[in-house]
């Protein structure tokens, strides 16, 4: 769910120093008497900047009547404040030879500017503008309704298999605010009235549901003085709401036909797991890796190259703050009905589940999931959003340096413990896509 891009930096995202898995990332955090977390790592590598603000909300957060406010709000707030005019937000930062953008997840909105190292104020300035008194007027609203209509039929309606997500979390959650699409309703914000947009923001953009981390070339001690004066003045929040809904178990194996603009028939699959951190989380990562990770991983070895069955096969973890899902999903070849590519599809699974990994595939995996732990600490802007989610997640913005460990500590045994548990017909959902001429796939 991303705002539209602007002008590529490239000089910030040619950024690639050279991380070992054994360098630190040195930061300092402490906490404004608003609430407002602060993450500061000082690199002064290349003079480039990184300034992002994580707001602890998502669509978790919303009212059932009003989904997608929380994904509405990550393009209203660049419609402008009491001191940038409609238009301009956008102007600051390309005019200053940076990027900006954000994006909303289910529990998080997540805000970024890119920056040359010597236009740092202009990024804090804009960031306490968004918190301090952003413009919530109906001439920004009206104009954002319609940019996230166009968003959703680009990405949702008039995308083949762009539904799958909305149509699975509706299916796989039944009580919990996760059974809806951070794109939300477009029926419900079209009902929502201006006071409600402004009590949201009231409510959820507020220092002490923020995290504000940067990373660059920076002095640390006048940094902190400039944070000081640009966010001290905001006053602290004290509605913040939380869910604290408790989904219960699947209850049994969910089946549903989905008939799509497609061409190619389509089985998605998506087993209830356990919600993000703790051992399971991380083996978790790992058996996606065993999966999907790479050309040589078991899903595209068996199913495209070997059978032939499936022209893209993949997994994906989908883990949230509370619960989260294990995705696997796979495009038949022509004339592959989709019957036969899930049981194509559930034998690799089911090969996870009798015995353990070989010892050369499972450090195979650990390799990869280092390079991939390396290169995202390879930019200032990853550093910088890697210390905000680990702040908020997990309470633990060190994980950026320690998370590593705890794939290390992963075992074939624990990758076997969690594809046993999770891994049951009776905990998950099926999604069979189909051309919509068809009305079966008999």
């Amino acid at each position: 769910m991303q705002k539209k891009s602007v002008l590529f930096f490239v000089c910030f995202l040619s950024l690639t120093q050279l991380f070992s898995q054994g360098q630190t990332i040195q930061f300092e955090k402490y906490t404004l008497p608003n609430g407002l977390k602060v993450i500061l790592h000082e690199d002064h590598s290349a003079p480039v900047v990184a300034v992002t603000a994580l707001y602890h909300v998502g669509s978790k957060n919303e009212d059932t009547a009003r989904t997608g406010f929380a994904h509405f709000f990550e393009h209203l707030l660049f419609e402008g404040s009491e001191n940038i005019k409609r238009g301009e937000f956008d102007k600051y930062v390309t005019n200053a030879g940076g990027v900006l953008n954000a994006n909303t997840t289910q529990d998080r909105t997540f805000y970024y500017e890119l920056l040359p190292s010597n236009q740092l104020d202009l990024g804090l300035w804009l960031e306490s503008e968004r918190m301090m008194h952003a413009k919530i007027e109906q001439v920004g609203v009206n104009t954002q309704r319609e940019v996230v209509k166009e968003e959703k039929r680009m990405r949702i309606d008039n995308r083949p298999y762009g539904s799958f997500l909305p149509e699975m979390l509706k299916r796989a959650f039944k009580v919990h605010p996760y059974k809806w699409a951070p794109i939300g309703s477009m029926e419900h914000l079209n009902a929502a009235k201006l006071e409600e947009f402004i009590q949201f923001y009231k409510t959820y953009y507020v220092p002490n549901n923020c995290v504000l981390s940067i990373a660059g070339d920076f002095d640390k001690a006048t940094v902190k003085k400039k944070i000081e004066a640009y966010f001290a003045p905001i006053a602290k929040g004290a509605n913040i709401i939380r869910p604290s809904i408790v989904e219960p178990p699947l209850g049994g194996e969910v089946r549903d036909i989905i008939q799509d603009n497609v061409q190619l028939q389509g089985v998605f699959q998506a087993y209830r797991a356990p919600k993000q951190g703790g051992a399971e989380y991380y083996a978790f990562n790992v058996l996606s890796n065993i999966l999907s990770g790479g050309a040589s991983s078991r899903m595209n070895k068996v199913l495209v190259d070997k059978k032939q069955v499936a022209a893209y096969a993949g997994s994906s973890p989908f883990f949230n703050e509370d619960e989260g899902l294990f995705i696997t999903l796979a495009l038949a070849n022509a004339g592959v009905k989709a019957e036969t590519l899930e049981l194509s599809m559930d034998s690799v699974v089911n090969d996870l589940k009798t015995g353990l990994v070989g010892e050369r595939e499972f450090q195979k995996v650990k390799n990869q999931i280092t390079t991939e732990l390396v290169s995202s600490k390879s930019t200032m802007a990853g550093i910088a959003e890697n210390l905000a989610n680990f702040e908020v997640y997990f309470g633990d913005a060190n994980l950026v340096n320690t998370e590593l460990e705890k794939y290390n500590k992963v075992t074939r045994e624990d990758v076997l413990k969690v594809a046993q548990k999770y891994l049951n017909k009776d905990n998950r959902v099926v999604l069979y896509y189909v051309p919509k001429s068809k009305t079966s796939t008999k």
